[in-house]
């Protein structure tokens, strides 16, 4: 982290500047923003301890990576990390409601994962939306999307880990980090896809225990660029489901077209033999 961040957290972290203003101007119907808060700002720096970049996974002789995420493994059923085809460019990114790993040659994310359960779906009622894109300053300028790759492009930036999900503000500013996002059908976003999110929070306000959530594109043979030319567009989108108290998983596959239905999930083992992504324990 570079010092005048650090400086810059140290000195924000002792300060409670929003409570002050709130105390000040409480007659006058004035309220601090959420995404001003210290933990919203705090969010967009490098995470501490980090120096440059997140480093680059490393691809075995079979060209195979064994995701670490040893810096975020609760977000990972069993303690099991991903098992992914090699591809340029994948960083691991961990933040504090959910963990990416990240591909720098589609600028996307390969898979974003949640850890879910009543607990923090109840706390997430509370956190107000705050739709301050940015683009993740872990990642090359090379590898990341920017706010301008959408700009005109006729996609919606989709959230990957929804911002309804989020449990705290930090959490909330953090999910619309660009690495958390892949160009989607505008009509699909809002319509079919946004059925699957209210179903599964559902299904997870009902279980007894964690949900795993993994979700993610696939662009089979499609590499379609969006506008600006930088950021490829899938033409699928995953949502990997796992109950571990059940120990059961669904997932629901849908097309990136405004023409998609909400309709069955598939296997989790169908699952892995069209996209060679392996999430989640063998037992």
């Amino acid at each position: 982290m570079p010092d005048w961040s650090k400086d810059f957290a140290v000195v924000a972290s002792s300060l409670d500047i929003p409570a002050v203003f709130n105390q000040i101007l409480p007659d006058h119907g004035l309220h601090w923003p959420d995404w001003l808060s210290v933990q919203a700002l705090l969010s967009r720096l490098p995470r501490p301890g980090q120096e440059g970049f997140a480093p680059r996974a490393q691809v075995t002789e079979e060209g195979r990576v064994q995701t670490q995420f040893s810096s975020c493994p609760q977000f990972f059923p069993a303690g099991y990390t991903p098992l992914v085809p090699g591809a340029p460019g994948l960083r691991e990114l961990c933040f504090s409601a959910f963990a990416i790993l990240h591909g720098g040659q589609t600028r996307t994310p390969v898979f974003v994962v949640q850890r879910l359960n009543r607990a923090s779906l109840i706390k997430a009622r509370e956190v107000s939306r705050t739709d301050r894109f940015y683009a993740d300053a872990r990642l090359p300028l090379a590898e990341r999307a920017e706010l301008s790759d959408y700009a005109g492009s006729g996609y919606s930036r989709g959230h990957m880990a929804p911002a309804a999900d989020m449990p705290t503000p930090e959490a909330m500013a953090q999910s619309f980090s660009l690495a958390n996002m892949v160009p989607q059908n505008q009509r699909h976003n809002a319509g079919a896809w946004s059925r699957i999110e209210d179903d599964t929070r559902k299904y997870v306000m009902r279980a007894r225990g964690d949900v795993f959530v993994f979700t993610g594109p696939y662009y089979g043979h499609r590499n379609e660029p969006a506008a600006a030319g930088r950021v490829a567009v899938p033409s699928h989108l995953f949502k990997v489901v796992y109950d571990a108290t059940e120990k059961r998983a669904w997932v629901h596959w849908h097309w990136n077209s405004d023409e998609t239905l909400a309709g069955p999930p598939i296997a989790y083992a169908e699952f892995v033999r069209r996209t060679g992504l392996q999430l989640l324990p063998t037992d």
